[in-house]
């Protein structure tokens, strides 16, 4: 996963995980343009593939 600077917001404790429902630690910004919000857990799972689609990848705070 490649840290980049995104226009997107921040993430917030309103934001979710779009595999299990917790708090969202990483949003990927697909090549796309479409986004995808993992907990850290899960960010962790998919990370080989998210860095096979040269993701563009947001951390929260």
């Amino acid at each position: 996963m490649q840290p980049g600077t995104l226009t997107r917001p921040e993430l917030t404790a309103a934001d979710r995980c779009d595999r299990c429902g917790a708090a969202a630690k990483v949003r990927a910004v697909l090549p796309s343009g479409g986004e995808l919000l993992f907990c850290g857990h899960h960010a962790r799972a998919h990370a080989d593939k998210l860095r096979e689609l040269e993701v563009d990848v947001q951390s929260g705070s």
